[in-house]
């Protein structure tokens, strides 16, 4: 069997497999906030380069660059996870909220691992690195049971985690110190154990190793929009599919539903989303007072025009819920869209007013954007902020502290 790189599964076979939470962009502009682990993959890779004999051009490890969804993705992601020899799980709070990074400790888990030789530790092969630290975090039952110390790799190392000690000057030798004792560790427990290959599982189906989250890290993502046969003459059908959470209002650049990108967004945040269509919530939204999980609502304003479901959004809409943000993508590239601009603004004000009331129209460039209106970089970015008003709301719900008045709720173009 070849994997997708065109290896066969007698070829060699890469050290390691770093798996971590990717941190969300505070905005579109700036460094990537993945670039630090780019940084410690290419240092570790380096360091175990200096310390086996591995031949020129053989994998040393194995790190997932990019958030990209699809078959493609994770057949790559389940071939790797198949065949590393060692798994580094990079420590976090937003790691053991990722269901991603429980997915992939859990595939990794299913392959049988045999010791070379007696050691007083269980044969596991995971090697845990502290990203920060974690003294204050209650670990999930699989990592705690993991025999491991983290002292050898240095007091500065278990006390700050590697972030820190890469970020902080001062702390560059023992960066360097930890990154060697991070390196042997992982080539030693590679010598000692024999991992077999395994059969690479379907990424998308398996269950995180981690507990069930608890309803602050879910969020809940609801679509008001059209399917195909819906759709006013006004409107053409190349936002939209079959379902009415298959809207896609910036396509291209992007194939996929929007709700899948939103649900990328929350996932890299470390949030464990679902995607609904707003009248499988529109019940709920309309009669209760304390939410089961922090909730999202996307707007296709062309889809306000249906005024017998539009009354039903103009009702939540007035029951100002603290943990439900709005967002309406709205897309100035589109020219159906500029056409009719003035009568979609003027019913959205009709139906959102208690929404819209609590801003002034804010142009997404105040808020740090690219400054390219209604793209999908910007679609992105204000749902990171719609997913922490959402969440901080609840959040403050579920603790019983007071919950402050809906906050503003910028939509995308004004």
């Amino acid at each position: 069997m070849n994997g997708p790189t065109g290896r066969s599964k007698g070829s060699a076979r890469p050290y390691f497999f770093l798996s971590y939470a990717h941190t969300p962009r505070v905005n579109s502009r700036g460094v990537d906030p993945n670039h630090w682990v780019g940084r410690l993959f290419a240092d570790l890779s380096e360091a175990i380069l200096q310390i086996t004999d591995i031949p020129a051009g053989d994998p040393i490890g194995f790190m997932d660059r990019s958030m990209h969804q699809g078959q493609k993705w994770a057949e790559r992601l389940s071939w790797e996870l198949a065949n590393c020899r060692v798994f580094v799980p990079l420590y976090s709070p937003r790691y053991f909220k990722s269901e991603a990074c429980g997915k992939e400790w859990h595939a990794f888990t299913r392959r049988s691992v045999y010791q070379r030789r007696p050691t007083a530790e269980r044969a596991t092969g995971i090697v845990p690195a502290l990203w920060v630290s974690m003294d204050h975090y209650r670990l999930p039952r699989v990592a705690s049971e993991l025999q491991f110390s983290h002292d050898s790799f240095g007091a500065d190392y278990a006390a700050e985690g590697l972030y820190a000690l890469m970020k902080i000057d001062s702390y560059r030798s023992q960066y360097a110190t930890a990154v060697l004792r991070l390196a042997q560790r992982i080539v030693d427990v590679a010598d000692q154990t024999v991992i077999p290959i395994g059969q690479p599982l379907e990424f998308e189906a398996q269950p995180s190793a981690f507990e069930p989250p608890e309803p602050t890290d879910r969020v809940r993502i609801s679509v008001y929009s059209y399917h195909s046969p819906e759709l006013p003459p006004q409107r053409s059908a190349s936002c939209y599919g079959e379902q009415r959470t298959d809207w896609q209002p910036f396509r291209p650049p992007s194939r996929r539903p929007l709700a899948e990108d939103a649900a990328d967004v929350a996932r890299g945040m470390g949030f464990q989303p679902t995607v609904h269509e707003f009248e499988d919530e529109a019940e709920s939204l309309l009669t209760t007072d304390r939410a089961t999980a922090p909730s999202v609502l996307l707007v296709d304003r062309w889809a306000l025009l249906d005024s017998r479901r539009s009354e039903t959004v103009r009702r939540v809409d007035r029951r100002n819920l603290a943990w439900l943000s709005v967002l309406e993508p709205w897309n100035r590239e589109d020219q159906q869209c500029r056409d009719h601009e003035r009568m979609l603004n003027e019913i959205g004000d009709t139906v959102l007013s208690t929404t819209r009331s609590g801003r002034q129209k804010p142009s997404l460039r105040e808020e740090g954007s690219t400054g390219t209106p209604g793209s999908l970089d910007e679609f992105r970015g204000e749902m990171e902020r719609a997913v922490m008003r959402a969440s901080t709301a609840f959040e403050q719900q579920s603790t019983g502290r007071p919950v402050p008045a809906a906050p503003r709720r910028p939509r995308l173009g004004a």
